[in-house]
């Protein structure tokens, strides 16, 4: 399927990151859009281009409550359909403020940011 969004850097991170089997497109898997399929491995791509170190501490703790229950589902729907599941996110205190919600999350900091 097309990228969901108009959003030219994040399309084109996902495209570059990890990288995406299918360039320009999402993947759908179990009726959910994954922003890419990692080339030569069954493993689905979330990719998050957030300014997250920009944002105030309010900003960023409402920002973590409302991925990671998204994160956890589609890592929950990739594992049910035999898909390993990463995370991209721009910086490391993004990585690192998932984290702390669920360490079980697979996070690669990409450094991609619209």
């Amino acid at each position: 399927m097309p990228h969901a969004g108009e959003d030219p850097p994040h399309n084109e991170c996902a495209d570059r990151f990890p990288p995406n089997r299918y360039p320009g497109k999402d993947v759908l898997v179990g009726g959910k859009r994954f922003d890419a399929l990692q080339v030569g491995v069954r493993v689905l791509w979330e990719i998050k281009t957030h300014r997250f170190d920009a944002y105030s501490d309010f900003i960023q703790r409402q920002t973590i409550l409302e991925q990671v229950p998204l994160l956890q589902e589609e890592r929950d729907i990739a594992e049910a359909c035999g898909y390993g599941f990463v995370v991209g996110v721009s910086t490391q205190a993004h990585k690192d403020a998932l984290l702390q919600r669920d360490p079980r999350l697979d996070i690669v900091v990409t450094g991609c940011m619209r």
